[in-house]
Formats: structure tokens, C-alpha cells, sequence
């Protein structure tokens, strides 16, 4: 049932709202609305200026309208008086074609037309650091196989339980928060959903996590490798796919457990997933988790070929039950709406042209994937992704507007990246 927003918010204290929207970066875009004005504003929708955000516009183009979607309303665990309102771009009375909420909802529509929905759980890791960003914020975190630290864990205690607190409160039944690989690296689970509702979550999650951590002198960042000798922040998504109440991936007599049907979907995913790393792996720096050496605690975590198998996490796919697999692909500055789209963009697309996955390896691949003659490599940096992203024929057709807006100013990105003199190549040429 959709929630009327005035009622609502009389009874529930909402003084203002913040109508958000995430842009091709994802950026979480906002305005403050009195809840005076909301009545207008679900309506219409609130004014914003497309040019000034990553949406691929000009300063001549009209307004886009953020329509807020009432069912997504979530009061601030923190400030209770504010909702937070996840809203849809429109422009000239039409979804924006490029705006990666309406992007994910035409996937969500082509599933439902075949029959399907996907559900999908993330695991969003994080590092909560100094203000300034130059290093990790307890400096009593020194293990060299931090993971599971439980006296690291206790030391951020209030933070971690304060967002877990959060997620109880807001019914998105948490169930673990642990210490990560990587010093001052943290993990918090909350349970899976639809593809929307997930994403939605994913990106409230981001900034409430950014915002507690604020309020207790501390930074939060998801970005995907801040500290070159640790493990990078992945974002591990639990992927199934189902009919009504009937999980489609579930079959007790294939491989693993996983029906024909998982398979094909997974294949889709392998047969994509040079393009969906421009997606998956959207900045110059992802490319320095899914490629990086082995870091102090040992092992990266992270994939660099396109390979899959059962319950191993050397692989860019892990089958750890028989009713759903994991892909390790995406980190942590991934869209959350683009990256539900672009799996399910890929996964239909693999059941469609019956995608063979092949077969499966049961090896380390950290170890051993050097023997793989045939193994795929992973793109070695964003330039080399979004390369792949425009050869992409099944992205290209299935996520339409997005990939030229997106490719045009992933480019921009790049060359802005490319023109900059780092020390390291001071360093190493002033004298060649």
C-alpha cells in the first residue's frame, strides 16, 4: 500500500523530508522539504538543476523532477524528525533514461515480464578512519590477521552497535557485524530482499554509516582500496532469483543444489563481466583492490579472472548454499542501483541465450590460477572496463541510455585521472 506522505508524516513527527536521488556516480543527491510542502512534492516532484550532477546533461536542459517513491520513506534513526525519501529523475514528463534507479526498476520490469524477481543481500564493508583519511582511526589495530578481531570490534563497540541498533529499528533484521581483513575494516549483514528494496537500502546504509561516524569524530569510507597493504572495501552480492514464493535457484538434484536455470543466469554473468566491472568497478582505484598483490594479512579477497566454483573465495563467483550464489565482483563505490541493474542485466541475458557457465574450477586461484589456460582476466584498470563496457552488445542493448551517458563521463574521469602527475612517477622518472 502506498503511504501518504502528509498523513504520515503528522503521525510520526516528521518536520522535513529529504528527497534524494543517485546520480551516475553515485552521489545521493537531495533537497530538504518541509513536510508542509511534501503533498506538491510527491506529486510533482522536486526541482533540480541536471547539469549540476552527474546525470550527463547541459546547463540548457530543463529541470529534472526527483519524484519521491512514498514506499521507500525511512525516518533518520539519528534525527527522527527528517525522512528520507528515495525519488525517480524525470524530465519533460518522462523517466530519465540514464538515471540509475529508473534503470534498475525497466530491469525489475523486464523480470516480472518473463515471470521472475530477484533477490539480492549485500555485504557492504567499510573502513572507519581519521577525518583527514590518511589512516585508520584506532590506532591500536595492528594485527597482522585482524579479521574477527574481537577486542577491534569492542573498541568501536558504540559505533557499530549504534547502526545496528539503527537497522533493528527500521526492520531490516541485522544479524552479524564483524571485523573485516583489513585493519580498522568493518562488515555489517542485514537480510536480502527484492532487487529495489535492497538497493534502496544499500544506498540509505551508505550514508547513515557515513553520518554516525560523523557525529563520533570518526570517518567513514567505502572507498574501494584506501590503504595500498590492506584488503580493499568489497560488496559481495548474494544473488537468487524467484517466482512467487518459489526460490528458481533451488533444485536438490543439480550441481551444488542450483537448478539449469541459476546456471544459465551465472553464465550470463561470466559472459558479461569484463563490461560489468566498469559498472561493478566504477573508479581508477577499484582497480587496485581486484588486481592487488597480496596484502599483510596474506590474501586480497578479490577476484582478477572470470571463474566460478563452490563454497572458495578465490573465485569472481562462490556457490556457498545450495539456493543462491555470491558474486565478489563489486566494491565498495559501486551504484547501488547500477549494480543490482547490471547482474540482472547480465543474468537475464544468460537465461535468454542459455549462457553455458562451463565448468567449474575447484582450485585456489591465488595459488593455482596460473594453470587455467583458458581462464578470462578481470580488466586491469577502468580504462580498460569501460573499453569493454562499449563492446558490451548485451549491456548496451539491455541498460540503453545509461551506457553512453555513462561511458562519456567515465571518460572524462579517466582523462582527468590521467592528466594528473602522482609523486610516484616523480619519483621514478625526474632522472630517466
Amino acid at each position: 500500500m502506498t503511504v501518504d506522505l502528509e498523513v504520515t508524516a503528522k503521525e510520526r513527527g516528521i518536520r522535513y523530508f529529504l528527497i534524494s536521488f543517485t546520480d551516475l556516480f553515485g552521489v545521493q543527491r537531495a533537497k530538504l522539504v518541509p513536510a508542509s510542502a511534501i503533498g506538491g512534492m510527491a506529486k510533482a516532484g522536486a526541482a533540480f538543476a541536471g547539469f549540476a550532477t552527474w546525470l550527463d546533461m547541459t546547463p540548457a536542459d530543463p529541470d529534472v523532477f526527483a519524484i519521491p517513491d512514498p514506499d521507500s520513506l525511512i525516518q533518520l534513526p539519528w534525527k527522527p524528525e527528517v525522512g528520507w525519501l528515495a525519488a525517480d529523475p524525470w524530465m519533460n514528463g518522462k523517466p530519465i533514461g540514464q538515471a540509475p534507479r529508473n534503470v534498475l526498476k525497466r530491469q525489475i520490469a523486464e523480470a516480472a515480464a518473463q515471470g521472475y524477481e530477484m533477490k539480492t543481500g549485500v555485504e557492504c564493508e567499510f573502513f572507519l578512519i581519521s577525518v583527514d583519511g590518511s589512516e585508520i582511526s584506532d590506532a591500536a589495530d595492528r594485527q597482522i590477521k585482524p579479521c574477527y578481531d574481537q577486542q577491534a570490534l569492542m573498541r568501536r563497540y558504540d559505533v557499530i552497535a549504534e547502526i545496528c541498533d539503527a537497522l533493528q529499528g527500521l526492520g531490516w533484521h541485522p544479524y552479524q557485524n564483524d571485523h573485516e581483513d583489513a585493519n580498522g575494516q568493518f562488515e555489517m549483514n542485514w537480510q536480502f530482499d527484492t532487487a529495489l528494496k535492497t538497493a534502496d537500502r544499500h544506498a540509505f546504509f551508505k550514508y547513515m554509516v557515513r553520518s554516525i561516524a560523523e557525529m563520533r569524530g570518526l570517518r567513514a569510507t567505502f572507498m574501494p582500496k584506501p590503504f595500498v597493504d590492506l584488503t580493499g572495501n568489497g560488496c559481495h552480492v548474494h544473488v537468487s532469483l524467484w517466482k512467487g514464493a518459489r526460490n528458481l535457484f533451488e533444485d536438490g538434484a543439480g550441481e551444488l543444489g542450483l537448478s539449469a536455470l541459476a546456471y544459465k543466469f551465472l553464465g550470463g554473468i561470466m559472459h558479461s563481466a569484463d563490461a560489468l566491472a566498469a559498472v561493478l568497478n566504477p573508479t581508477v582505484n577499484s582497480y587496485k583492490r581486484i588486481n592487488a598483490a597480496p596484502t599483510l594479512s596474506g590474501a586480497s579477497w578479490s577476484p582478477s579472472s572470470v571463474t566460478y566454483t563452490g563454497n572458495n573465495r578465490t573465485h569472481l563467483i562462490r556457490i556457498p548454499e545450495p539456493d543462491r550464489f555470491e558474486i565478489r565482483l563489486a566494491d565498495g563505490a559501486a551504484n547501488p542501483y547500477l549494480l543490482q541493474a547490471g547482474i540482472l542485466a547480465a543474468g537475464l541475458d544468460g537465461i535468454v541465450n542459455e549462457r553455458d557457465p562451463g565448468k567449474r574450477l575447484d582450485i585456489n586461484m591465488y595459488t593455482e590460477g596460473h594453470t587455467v589456460a583458458a581462464g578470462r582476466k578481470l580488466p586491469l584498470n577502468l580504462l580498460d572496463a569501460l573499453r569493454a563496457l562499449e563492446g558490451s552488445t548485451v549491456l548496451g542493448e539491455r541498460l540503453g541510455a545509461l551506457v553512453p551517458a555513462y561511458l562519456k563521463l567515465k571518460r572524462q574521469e579517466w582523462d582527468a585521472y590521467a592528466r594528473h602527475l602522482s609523486p610516484w612517477e616523480r619519483e621514478h622518472t625526474l632522472d630517466c
